[in-house]
């Protein structure tokens, strides 16, 4: 039996919601299950490839968790910095915030953060705000980190990233309805069918010059072959694969968890193949990472038939 994977990846808005939602929290993987992010993949033309559904965004896939586990929060965005700033410490005193996106290149406690915008959007739990600094728990491995208020404002606003607004804050989480981890897995199996229905790969839909699902890692594997340039291949091997199989690897647990073993086993073989073309780019083995890749594009719409039985339909 192969072990569930434990360890180190970019799961930071589903390790912030965990920290915010204390002993009443599931798994982080759990977590990033319902947010719906491993049911799918998205190529936009001219940007980059993303192991995530087309339309989907951690913003929306936040949402979904808090609801599917019978939460609620009070969610706020926009206005000018220092109102802003007013919120998050008014907030922060009744217990932690979820502050997000912020800009990973502005975080400057990070020791190899540029001290530029990037568009890397990050997730983070404030804990207080006083009239210097920001304290926060940052997932990344820096807990208790703190920013000078200004340099903490700079991140949060987030002008660069599309999913959310600047200054987006949730606070004030509250349980409203009792529900098991596996009864909210459980009712997200619609919503997951649904976000690989959406671009599917033999239907090849484009939002926006967009592609979903297979149609986008065709796109990605026909652009490996013609050569990536070297933002793409650094966002692929630094952070997309590795965080798209994660994301995978952790559907197969969980579907397993729920009695879906044709779901689970469909996601365990997909976990294996996106998780094998980390060696292929790094090591520039663009044929062996494009083929994968094509075998990957074909298992998307086996998921969603494994899903839909599930779901009845």
């Amino acid at each position: 039996m192969t072990p569930a994977f434990s360890g180190s990846s970019p799961y930071c808005y589903s390790n912030s919601l965990a920290m915010v939602l204390g002993a009443d929290a599931p798994a982080p993987s759990a977590i990033e299950v319902l947010t719906g992010s491993p049911f799918g993949a998205q190529f936009a033309q001219g940007g980059l490839p993303h192991f995530d559904p087309l339309g989907w965004d951690p913003d929306l896939g936040l949402d979904q968790a808090i609801d599917l586990l019978g939460w609620t929060c009070q969610r706020t965005s926009g206005g000018e910095a220092m109102e802003a700033i007013d919120r998050l410490r008014q907030a922060s005193r009744s217990g932690p915030v979820l502050a997000g996106p912020v800009d990973i290149g502005l975080l400057l406690h990070q020791p190899w953060s540029a001290g530029e915008a990037n568009g890397s959007d990050h997730w983070v739990v404030v804990l207080a705000v006083d009239n210097e600094q920001v304290l926060f728990h940052d997932p990344d491995g820096f807990p208790f980190a703190t920013l000078p208020i200004g340099a903490f404002t700079a991140a949060w606003n987030s002008w660069l990233m599309e999913c959310a607004g600047p200054f987006t804050m949730r606070s004030d989480f509250r349980r409203v309805r009792q529900v098991d981890v596996l009864a909210a897995l459980r009712n997200s199996l619609p919503a997951a069918q649904q976000w690989l229905a959406v671009g599917r790969h033999d239907e090849c839909q484009t939002q926006h010059g967009a592609l979903g699902q297979g149609a986008a890692v065709e796109r990605l594997a026909t652009q490996i072959l013609a050569g990536l340039d070297d933002r793409t291949l650094g966002h692929l091997a630094g952070f997309a694969v590795r965080v798209g199989t994660r994301r995978l690897s952790d559907a197969c647990l969980w579907l397993g968890q729920v009695g879906e073993l044709n779901a689970a086993e469909v996601a365990g073989l997909q976990a294996r193949l996106l998780g094998s073309v980390q060696y292929s780019l790094v090591a520039g083995e663009t044929q062996a990472a494009a083929a994968t890749l094509r075998q990957l594009a074909d298992g998307y719409g086996e998921l969603r038939t494994a899903l839909g039985a599930a779901c009845g339909n």
